[in-house]
């Protein structure tokens, strides 16, 4: 992106299954400790940055932006114009994980179903599952090499936010599927943290010192503060 990177403290903080990094220069990280990050920015940015992400202005026909400013849908040529180093070559062609790795396929369509199944069925009116299903297919078939449940977990988790945010909570990990064990082993008059899939309100340190905030931040998996 485009914005400045100013010196300034960050604020961190353990949310349920996420890490949230505030830093002073209105720029928010959430990340699962996986392979999700949630980049946040404070309305002063809105249409003021660039890059692979788009321009947040919240139009997202424009998002495909390059860096001679020109609007691109083709996202080959949009993702070679943001590249690092012009010494990079460019991609050519789409890379399709299930096809390169066709022993996969079968297994990531088999487990990414649930996406389509009777367990989201409140969220499919509101929020379409097919997107969801595809991009969890692909990065299922992407991971071969230890992190496959980890792929796959995300990818599911992705659209169970986008339901949160749709108000269509949904209780899908279980003992099998991507199961938060911690929940399942700690009686709930006897531990502090427990497992909450439609979350709940972010508590900052800025908010808890009064410190000004501009940030609005989503519901998320889990609702114990832990540490600051």
């Amino acid at each position: 992106a485009c914005f400045p990177l100013e010196e300034g403290p960050l604020i961190c903080i353990h949310f349920g299954l996420y890490l949230v990094i505030e830093a002073s220069n209105g720029v928010m990280l959430i990340w699962d400790k996986k392979t999700t990050v949630f980049i946040k920015l404070s309305p002063d940015y809105k249409g003021k940055v660039c890059g692979l992400c788009g321009n947040f202005d919240d139009k997202a026909n424009n998002d495909f932006t390059t860096r001679s400013g020109l609007q691109d849908n083709n996202p080959l040529n949009f993702g070679n114009s943001w590249k690092q180093s012009p010494m990079c070559p460019d991609v050519t062609e789409e890379i399709k994980p299930c096809d390169l790795k066709p022993h996969r396929k079968s297994w990531a369509e088999k487990e990414c179903s649930i996406i389509q199944s009777e367990v989201f069925k409140i969220c499919h009116s509101k929020v379409d599952p097919l997107p969801y299903y595809e991009a969890c297919v692909h990065d299922a078939c992407s991971c071969d090499s230890g992190g496959d449940c980890e792929c796959f977990c995300s990818a599911v988790a992705a659209y169970a936010q986008e339901c949160i945010k749709a108000e269509a909570c949904v209780f899908w990990r279980t003992p099998d599927i991507c199961p938060i064990f911690c929940d399942y082993y700690n009686p709930r008059n006897e531990c502090d943290w427990h497992y909450e899939p439609c979350g709940s309100n972010i508590t900052t340190c800025r908010m808890i010192n009064n410190v000004s905030t501009n940030f609005t931040v989503p519901l998320l998996e889990g609702n114990k503060f832990l540490a600051t």
